[in-house]
């Protein structure tokens, strides 16, 4: 083969197009065949027949509460712990951002053991709970703390980052004309970085809906209880309703495909306004 070095100079852009364009399609090709071929192997008509599957549409609602439900969580408790978090030096700060990033490289199914082993029947704190006659472990709550647990840093970085980039200029006048702390949170920061917010938002979303390990250790996998749309995949997926099993995967693909659409037209926005 000849060097690169001594072919012509147009000769050697075509050959660098030509590279670029076999690396370009291998890699989408990788990355979309797979998901090209669930929608091939479902017809329209049996999509939306199996979508009145009780246990497919079971698993879809439990997975819309749940997930809201983690998100809503995750905002409310999260928001300020960031403002709070990112405006503040304290001991062991950087102790806390490892933990907050724990989750992301943690496999789920570790999460889901360390969960079980904390407030499982017979587990740390647990055990105490159920004195008391409060179960949490398989239970529709196990889900929700399962999903907080592992998408809650999606949203945490966002906002943490985000707060931390924001002139504190704008914060100092707030505190200036008399605003507290939370006030300013509320009535500045929140407004200035809400674009930013919001994507955090959608990606700690979809997260949340497609967790699977944790759950499954920590919540098991009881049909109308516990078991989430992934969940309901796997079930079946390795029995006998295959159609449900495709089904499903086709509608977290569908609203996989929404959420980062949905990131992108949001990053979109806020670059134009900058």
């Amino acid at each position: 083969m000849i060097p690169q070095r001594f072919l012509p100079k147009n000769h050697r852009r075509i050959l660098t197009y030509l590279v670029a364009g076999v690396l370009i399609a291998a890699v989408t090709l990788y990355l979309a065949l797979p998901i090209v071929a669930l929608f091939l192997r479902m017809t329209p008509d049996l999509f939306f027949a199996t979508l009145h599957d009780p246990n497919v549409a079971s698993a879809l609602w439990l997975s819309l509460f749940t997930t809201v439900i983690s998100l809503s969580v995750v905002i409310l408790v999260g928001t300020p712990f960031a403002y709070f978090h990112s405006k503040y030096s304290y001991p062991g700060k950087v102790v806390v951002d490892t933990l907050i990033d724990l989750p992301l490289v943690l496999p789920p199914a570790v999460a889901g053991v360390a969960l079980l082993v904390l407030y499982g029947r017979i587990g740390i704190l647990g055990r105490y709970f159920n004195m008391l006659g409060i179960s949490i472990a398989f239970t529709t709550l196990a889900v929700i703390m399962a999903q907080i647990f592992v998408a809650s840093p999606f949203y945490l970085r966002q906002a943490k980052s985000l707060f931390e980039q924001l002139d504190p200029a704008y914060e100092q006048t707030a505190r200036t004309l008399g605003a507290s702390s939370m006030r300013t949170l509320v009535q500045v920061t929140i407004p200035m970085t809400a674009t930013g917010l919001v994507s955090g938002a959608v990606m700690t979303f979809g997260r949340a809906l497609g967790e699977f390990g944790a759950t499954i250790m920590f919540a098991g996998n009881l049909p109308g209880v516990t078991q989430t749309m992934p969940l309901a995949v796997y079930v079946g997926m390795e029995g006998s309703n295959i159609n449900a099993g495709l089904t499903i995967s086709i509608l977290l693909v569908i609203i996989s495909f929404g959420i980062m659409i949905a990131v992108r037209l949001i990053q979109k926005r806020e670059a134009d306004r900058a």
